[in-house]
């Protein structure tokens, strides 16, 4: 795996890795045996939260495993919750690297014509921490874009989960992050770049 990614892709696995409690290595962009054994045993956890709280559709489940493990079991829980109630929620993105984030950005900026999508940069969203995630609601196969469904799934999230929807300046009904103990999003950022907790446990 190390052979496709990039040095910055690999700092971003590395940090991700030790917030998720699996890596105390440096975090300088090269691979190593100790990242390989460190992104096996993230596998391994969450291969046995899924045992546990249940599996879901593809893109789901891709989303989810980009997640830490305290946001991956706390996302699976809404899951289960909400298909229980009959909501057919799907996750349609969970952890972006830095560049996928800056990307997002862009679109809409800087001569881009398409819609914009967020008025977050790198390390502005709490997607860029593993901590966040989005979902979309289905009927009939089709994508639900009203704000009525997105409400009704939000009463089935965890107690340890914050929806967008209840943001007063800018209300993001898809959106639902872990709750990270008071911590401000400039917080978060400085432990995920120093390779420090910022998840409780």
């Amino acid at each position: 795996m190390s052979a496709t990614l990039l040095p910055d892709e690999i700092k971003f696995m590395q940090r991700m890795l030790c917030s998720a409690g699996c890596y105390t290595g440096p975090k300088n962009g090269v691979w190593s045996q100790a990242v390989d054994a460190a992104e096996a045993q993230l596998k391994t956890i969450a291969d046995q939260i899924a045992a546990q709280l249940g599996q879901f559709d593809d893109r789901s489940e891709r989303c989810i495993r980009t997640l830490h493990p305290k946001a991956q079991r706390a996302a699976r829980e809404f899951l289960t919750a909400a298909r229980g109630a009959g909501i057919d929620a799907r996750i349609i993105s969970g952890t972006r690297t830095y560049a996928e984030q800056d990307a997002l950005y862009k679109r809409g900026r800087f001569g881009d014509t398409s819609p914009r999508v967020t008025n977050a940069k790198a390390g502005q969203s709490n997607h860029n921490f593993g901590i966040a995630w989005d979902i979309g609601i289905f009927a009939a196969g089709k994508y639900l874009t009203t704000k009525t469904p997105y409400k009704e799934a939000a009463k089935h999230k965890p107690a340890s989960v914050e929806w967008g929807g209840d943001w007063v300046s800018f209300p993001d009904p898809p959106h639902y992050q872990l709750s990270v103990g008071g911590k401000s999003l400039a917080d978060v950022r400085t432990c995920f770049e120093g390779g420090q907790p910022f998840v409780t446990t």
